[in-house]
């Protein structure tokens, strides 16, 4: 099928029991390239394509987008990942 195929995906990822060190990314694909991604720990979205670039550089101006993203360590991830990692912890 001829097509474009364009998608987001937010992650949380940590290793310590406390989310100490959790980090929040979000990466845009196209056609399966991740063209610009979100780290919480660098503060800005950096372009990993030519494309991205300039995307990164456009998302960067923002500063209510990038405050944003930076908050959603602790908006959308610890608190998901305490209510997801205490149900695991329930049934062990």
């Amino acid at each position: 099928a001829d097509g474009y195929y364009q998608y987001k995906m937010d992650e949380c990822v940590y290793s310590t029991s406390d989310y100490s060190d959790m980090v929040y990314l979000r990466s845009l694909s196209f056609n399966k390239d991740v063209d610009v991604q979100f780290n919480s720990t660098v503060g800005k979205f950096v372009g990993l394509t030519e494309f991205g670039v300039k995307q990164a550089e456009y998302f960067n101006k923002n500063q209510a987008l990038v405050q944003g993203r930076k908050a959603s360590v602790d908006t959308a991830c610890r608190p998901n990942a305490q209510i997801l990692d205490s149900s695991v912890r329930d049934k062990a």
